[in-house]
């Protein structure tokens, strides 16, 4: 398609796609509905709403939790369970909307490489994260301040340098990139470098303030996994409090309540004002594993860190093919 995906001027560009750096982000759907058959194709469709559909539940479920755990009860410590369950649908809303906004956005800023600019922007925000998660199961000395403070760096880092590759646009093709050298550094080096700087200051903090104590320690690091194997199981702790067999025809509060409360309590889950917090047995499951079943794990997380690994950096390199 030397006229289309692959087009040699921005005026052809433009004709084409509308985008006058290039037209490689339509090679892929181009191939599909131009080369594929009738059934494949609806499959292939398919197979990609799946994905970005998945995508955005996992992402958008994980921010919710997030801000309602962790953010909202330190703005309202006495907010219950279905203030909670609110919060959570209503952030959910806010975030489908920062998403939506963020489009012409990343039209702008990704030029002719959409994949580049998401594992660049991967490459990012993820480090510091996987800094912290590896220190934290591998070494038992590392406290919160370190973790805290080692997120902090990694974190700026990467906005910093997000922050710069907004400032500073990628030039077209036979101009001369005039850009620093913070900027042109590949993604993927400087990867390297905020998980490095992370897991540097993680350390160094965590070295010169208290350790966490022992019993804090129990199943959560590979060092302390086996600590509580020999223990007893504790008992199951049963905390449900008596509910009454539901019935299916309403009640009468349910009758004289207004439509908007009703509408209320369908989204947020409950079926009446007096069923507000149901919580069941609590079990306490142990981490005990037969050897056979370890052996098992430990082959199928190493060959998929191994697989990812391979995959990330071929695809990653591509532009230097």
């Amino acid at each position: 398609h030397p006229d289309s995906i692959g087009c040699a001027t921005e005026e052809t560009c433009l004709a084409f796609c509308g985008n006058k750096a290039g037209c490689s982000n339509v090679a892929y759907p181009e191939l599909v509905l131009t080369l594929m058959p009738v059934g494949l194709k609806g499959v292939m469709i398919a197979v990609m709403l799946a994905a970005l559909m998945s995508d955005l539940t996992s992402i958008f479920n994980s921010a919710s939790t997030l801000f309602t755990i962790d953010v909202w009860p330190l703005l309202r410590p006495g907010a219950k369970t279905r203030e909670l369950l609110l919060v959570g649908r209503c952030f959910v809303v806010v975030m489908t909307l920062v998403s939506i906004l963020w489009i012409p956005l990343i039209q702008v800023l990704q030029g002719a490489q959409l994949f580049i600019y998401i594992q660049a922007v991967s490459a990012y925000l993820a480090p510091p994260i996987a800094a912290v998660y590896l220190l934290a199961i591998t070494c038992s000395w590392v406290n919160e301040k370190g973790a805290f403070f080692g997120l902090c760096a990694g974190t700026s880092l990467g906005i910093l340098r997000m922050i710069l590759d907004f400032s500073y646009s990628t030039p077209r093709c036979g101009l001369e990139d005039t850009r620093p050298v913070v900027v042109t550094l590949h993604y993927m080096y400087f990867a390297i470098v905020i998980f490095w700087t992370t897991i540097l200051t993680t350390c160094g903090v965590s070295f010169f303030t208290e350790r966490p104590l022992k019993e804090h320690l129990d199943q959560t690091t590979i060092w302390t996994k086996t600590v509580l194997e020999k223990k007893p199981e504790p008992p199951v702790i049963n905390i449900a409090p008596s509910v009454s067999e539901p019935t299916s025809e309403p009640t009468e509060t349910e009758e004289l309540q207004p439509v908007i409360v009703r509408a209320y309590n369908w989204v947020c889950g409950f079926d009446s004002l007096e069923e507000e917090e149901q919580v069941g047995n609590v079990n306490f499951a142990g981490m005990y594993q037969s050897k056979g079943m370890r052996w098992i794990t430990r082959i199928n997380s190493t060959t998929i860190v191994l697989t990812g690994i391979c995959m990330y950096i071929l695809f990653s390199s591509g532009k230097d093919l």
